[in-house]
């Protein structure tokens, strides 16, 4: 019998374009999902090889005396700062992109979905096999962040939002698309891009 290697989709979308109610349908589906921002937090947080790192390069203070991570130290000394941010990123998806390698490696599913809100903007695309794209119109999406996080203005979704390639960038790059939309149900299109994708995990 031949040992299979699960093919590796990349499931994206802007924020609020609704990717994680797309990846729960995915689950419902007993796809095994790799959610890459949460997995960030933990590795930052536990990996010991990744801690040292971002302290050689961030100091002490980024780290509490308990060793847990010091997330208003690091909002206030790193988030206010675009090459402190591309440093951090440097030193934080390299580590998520082999931790994802070694979680996928020990999946038995025909594929498996790696969630993340930047795909093609960390050039994690290339370690991947497909790309579904979870596409929203602009103004559904910020109306869906402003309800969901009270703690946000329209001024910094929007900041959010530029920091990300356009929906539209991010549709021509991909292989699928699933449109969010009022007028789009979305588990059909999950179970047609399902569907493809166990074709071709079976080839």
């Amino acid at each position: 019998m031949i040992d299979r290697k699960p093919l590796l989709v990349g499931l994206t979308g802007g924020i609020g374009s609704g990717k994680s109610t797309v990846a729960k349908v995915f689950q419902i589906l007993n796809i095994p999902i790799y959610f890459a921002d949460d997995r960030a937090k933990w590795l930052m947080a536990k990996d010991e090889g990744l801690k040292h790192k971002i302290k050689s390069e961030f100091g002490e203070a980024v780290y509490n005396e308990d060793g847990s991570l010091n997330r208003k130290h690091l909002a206030a000394e790193v988030f206010a700062d675009d090459q402190k941010i591309k440093a951090l990123n440097n030193l934080v998806h390299p580590a998520v992109r082999e931790d994802f390698s070694i979680w996928a490696s020990s999946q038995s599913a025909p594929y498996v979905l790696k969630e993340a809100a930047l795909i093609f903007e960390t050039g994690g695309d290339k370690d991947l096999d497909k790309v579904i794209n979870v596409s929203s119109p602009l103004k559904v999406r910020v109306s869906r962040i402003l309800m969901r996080d009270a703690h946000r203005d329209e001024n910094q979704v929007n900041d959010i939002i530029d920091m990300q390639l356009p929906d539209e960038e991010k549709n021509s790059k991909s292989d699928f698309v699933i449109k969010n939309t009022d007028n789009k149900l979305l588990i059909p299109q999950v179970l047609q891009i399902h569907q493809k994708l166990l074709l071709e995990a079976s080839v």
